[in-house]
């Protein structure tokens, strides 16, 4: 067992502490607004005469739209889920809105954009497929994105569109319209920005107009689109949470296992009360694995590297958020390094370690559609495929955006190999097989660069008999590769034992990084107590304030 004292840079603290005195609360002539109910930047807002606004207001009981009407504003979607209604108002009513009794909250509907800026070989998803015969057969991934295009041809089960193929976009829910969302049959779906098909299929495309050569991460996994975002790629929180209260309504009908957001909000507040963050959090406790993109702001203006600029719901530790790596143009991974854009923890306001892992997201091949806008606006980087189609069905694109389904469709192929397995769980497999990057910090690498075959390998020995340990190592494209053999647990590395399938850590309800269950009984790590085993030893180095380096805040 091994310990490094927590050390905290008084220098770095009294910085920080100083620049969240910009976020006291703010009074209007007299009366003072109260900060629980009124989000910072609205008072500001409220204090101006002219302008309106777009938010989200949180009733103690059910919505009631007369309390938005009753002050001039136009009254939305509601969000049954957290018993809030979208609304638009005046600035100068915000305040009495907030103050209205049956108010609990009023926050701004912030808006989400996508996060953008040779995949399955690097990973080793080909290997998972070719070795151990798995695909993500009947796996759910809900994508919350631009929408998708289902006709393309590496989206059917068999890769051509004859009567007896089967779509694998199995059902489709537009919330960029405000009321009453249509909903499309499977056949339906549409995808007039572009970026939520090509995250389809890094997920689950079959590679059909290649000839398998841009096959996605699990190209057997079914896929469900909820459209969040518009025609130009903007949409807003209030359209996400639906989207992902939602896909908790219906996971059963459609075996839901995971979500993937690389769409992503800034953090204007702590994950314990962000309302797209606690949305996150009923997917999680729902047993959906919700995987989220790190977002781009690796860097400032000026080209150099910053720390803190993880995205909402990436901030949330119950999320599972990915960092990019580029693979250098290259199969082999001995040569990859960390993308300059790849945002760094620690998270803003929580100061928490992220992201989690890294994952390949530089010029990543994936599906196009002929009437999108990303067709027209990365028109030099289509890509043609090998069947003669009338369009260019491939595009090459770079983000965070492109790291997430990566790991999306590696947890379809997990929970074919193990179908119990908890978010908590997967979460952990994936960190303690991942690959460290040396002379990377935590808060850039996470745990360090997936391992798909490795992140299999662990899922199938959780769901078996327990008979000795797997070999913490693996072989892709001819070179050995180490397991980093750690996690990362809330802002702690935990390191130097086998997490095991027993553990009440992996629990649904149970907070990653947190110190006890939902049942109050404390995590255990390293005491033995039946098969509540997680660590056979415990090192523990803060990721966040004892990091290797004196630049890593």
């Amino acid at each position: 067992m091994r310990t490094t004292t927590f050390a905290l840079r008084v220098r770095r603290a009294l910085l920080l502490i100083a620049a969240l005195g910009a976020l006291q609360p703010a009074t209007t002539q007299g009366q003072t607004v109260d900060t629980g109910k009124l989000a910072p930047v609205l008072q500001a807002r409220s204090r101006q005469i002219a302008g309106r606004s777009r938010v989200i207001v949180q009733f103690r009981g059910n919505p009631d739209p007369r309390v938005i009407t009753g002050n001039g504003g136009v009254a939305g979607r509601q969000l049954a889920s957290i018993g809030a209604q979208v609304a638009e108002l005046d600035n100068q009513v915000l305040a009495d809105v907030a103050r209205n009794p049956q108010v609990a909250w009023v926050r701004v509907d912030h808006p989400v954009f996508p996060t953008l800026e040779r995949t399955g070989a690097a990973i080793a998803a080909t290997l998972v497929r070719q070795a151990l015969d798995l695909t993500g057969k009947g796996i759910g991934v809900a994508v919350i994105d631009s929408g998708i295009t289902a006709w393309h041809d590496d989206l059917y089960l068999t890769g051509s569109k004859s009567p007896r193929a089967a779509p694998r976009v199995v059902h489709f829910k537009d919330f960029t319209i405000q009321t009453n969302p249509r909903v499309w049959t499977s056949d339906q779906p549409s995808d007039e920005f572009g970026h939520g098909t090509h995250v389809a299929g890094i997920i689950a495309g079959n590679g059909f107009d290649s000839n398998g050569a841009r096959t996605g991460v699990a190209p057997e996994a079914n896929l469900v689109g909820l459209k969040v975002l518009d025609a130009e790629g903007h949409g807003y929180i209030s359209n996400v949470i639906a989207a992902i209260d939602y896909a908790i309504a219906v996971k059963d009908v459609y075996n839901i296992r995971a979500i993937n957001l690389s769409v992503a909000s800034g953090v204007f507040e702590s994950y314990k009360t962000d309302p797209l963050t606690l949305a996150a959090r009923r997917a999680v406790d729902a047993g959906i694995v919700v995987v989220a993109a790190a977002g781009n702001i690796g860097t400032t203006a000026n080209g150099e590297t910053q720390y803190g600029g993880i995205t909402n719901p990436g901030n949330a530790p119950w999320v599972l958020t990915v960092g990019a790596a580029s693979h250098e143009g290259t199969r082999p991974r001995s040569n990859d390094t960390l993308a300059l854009f790849s945002s760094r923890g620690p998270t803003w306001i929580d100061f928490s370690a992220k992201p989690d892992l890294v994952a390949p997201a530089v010029g990543t091949e994936s599906l196009s559609d002929p009437h999108s806008a990303l067709y027209s606006t990365y028109a030099d980087y289509l890509l043609d495929g090998t069947r003669g189609t009338p369009y260019k069905p491939y595009l090459s694109l770079t983000g965070t955006s492109m790291a997430a389904p990566v790991v999306a469709g590696t947890v379809a192929l997990m929970l074919e190999a193990n179908p119990d397995l908890t978010p908590n769980a997967i979460k952990a497999i994936l960190q303690y097989t991942a690959e460290e990057r040396d002379g990377e910090s935590y808060l850039a690498q996470g745990a360090g660069l997936l391992n798909a075959l490795g992140a299999v390998r662990m899922a199938t020995f959780f769901g078996a008999p327990r008979k000795g340990t797997p070999v913490p190592g693996d072989t892709i494209e001819n070179e050995p590769i180490e397991w980093s053999q750690h996690i990362i647990w809330g802002n702690d590395r935990i390191d130097g034992g086998i997490p095991l399938p027993g553990s009440n850590a992996w629990a649904l309800g149970v907070t990653w990084g947190a110190d006890a269950t939902n049942t109050g009984q404390p995590i255990v790590w390293g005491v033995k107590a039946d098969d509540n085993i997680v660590w056979s030893t415990r090192g523990d180095d803060n990721i966040v304030w004892s990091t290797r380096d004196d630049d890593n805040i």
